[in-house]
């Protein structure tokens, strides 16, 4: 009796765990300033069901319109999008209860940051009106320091509303952590840095740049599974381009659009992703278009379209893929809700779940483990 109240213990035991394999934390950034919002969301979401939960949110945070999860899951990192006021702000996180414990906050050394990495060391931050990249280190109870670098871009491009002059809109590790990557919208450029991460002030050190076409906008990139290519997606003019990657060295090899070939309407395009098994890209479209398009990913690096999916919403500003595949998550940020749908992971298409997370102004979606 006592062996099969023992075997009985361990099943139980062994299907806890597995359910909780099954289940992430969903963390979302929003815009405070226009609904709303306290500013950072932090959900409990089922990767096989599609259910979530509200664990906890954060209080007064100004539009965090984007988030950096720590390695070891302890600490949250976000922008403070506000103009000339903007900071970048640290948070101690609990991953079981979701509650987040202000730290402190630096100023970003630029206006308007709009995207955030960090690694064991440092915390890198875009910063779009500013047109910089701005490098702060972490001090040992995971808070900001100071700045230590500030790299500022120049140059400007042919749209005369949208680039003006230099606009940083991503900072990107390489898979090795040896380079960092950087698309300025303002000046047509991708531009890769060499990564000290010990270094006190020359963190990041030009190593190349790439041009793309004029006016195109470069917004967000992506790397494939293997590390050996780059997607770069352009928010001005649709375009979609794939370049080979090798030590921090870009060379275009193809490109494509993610818009629909009858499509006239505005659009912007906003974010792009690689399903888990890097065998499909994702690609949302804001504007008019509102849709994801949808690309099979070919040994050699090449794309081939398989379609589009309306998001159901308006400004799909940001996506994410749950960590199993399963789901495609969109963040609407002028509907003011977060769309799921389910992924067929041998297809790459999408189907609305019928389930969504009603949240003011979301802009930002990050997994992370419960």
């Amino acid at each position: 009796m006592k062996k099969q109240y023992f075997t009985l213990f361990l099943l139980l035991i062994c299907a806890i765990g597995h359910a909780q394999k099954d289940k992430f934390n969903l963390l979302i950034g929003t815009y405070t300033t226009g609904c709303d919002s306290k500013g950072i969301y932090v959900y409990e979401f089922d990767s096989k069901t599609a259910d979530f939960n509200f664990k906890n949110a954060s209080e007064n945070v100004v539009n965090p319109s984007y988030l950096s999860i720590s390695k070891d899951n302890d600490f949250i990192y976000s922008v403070n999008e506000n103009g000339v006021q903007s900071k970048v702000s640290s948070f101690g996180f609990d991953s079981t209860t979701g509650k987040l414990d202000f730290l402190n906050s630096q100023d970003s050394e630029g206006a308007d940051p709009c995207y955030i990495i960090n690694d064991d060391k440092n915390v890198i931050v875009a910063n779009y009106s500013g047109g910089n990249i701005s490098v702060f280190g972490k001090n040992s109870d995971g808070s900001i320091a100071e700045a230590k670098q500030v790299i500022q871009h120049y140059g400007k491009g042919p749209n005369s509303k949208r680039q003006e002059g230099p606009h940083v809109h991503m900072v990107h590790f390489s898979p090795d952590k040896k380079f960092v990557l950087s698309n300025d919208l303002g000046n047509d450029k991708v531009y890769s840095y060499e990564y000290d991460a010990n270094s006190t002030n020359k963190t990041l050190k030009v190593k190349d740049s790439v041009s793309v076409a004029m006016g195109s906008g470069p917004r967000h990139l992506t790397f494939s599974k293997d590390g050996k290519y780059v997607y770069l997606l352009q928010e001005l003019d649709g375009a979609l381009t794939t370049f080979c990657y090798s030590k921090g060295k870009l060379k275009k090899i193809g490109e494509t659009s993610i818009l629909a070939k009858d499509f006239k309407g505005k659009f912007s395009s906003a974010d792009i992703h690689i399903s888990p098994d890097g065998k499909f890209l994702y690609a949302s479209n804001r504007g008019e278009a509102n849709a994801i398009t949808i690309f099979k990913i070919a040994k050699n690096g090449k794309l081939e379209l398989k379609g589009q999916t309306s998001t159901l919403g308006k400004g799909p500003r940001n996506f994410a893929i749950d960590p199993t595949g399963n789901f495609l998550l969109v963040a609407h940020q002028y509907t003011n809700n977060i769309m799921i749908f389910k992924r067929n992971q041998s297809t790459g298409a999408l189907t609305d779940t019928g389930k969504r997370i009603d949240l003011c102004s979301p802009v930002c979606l990050v997994f992370a483990e419960n």
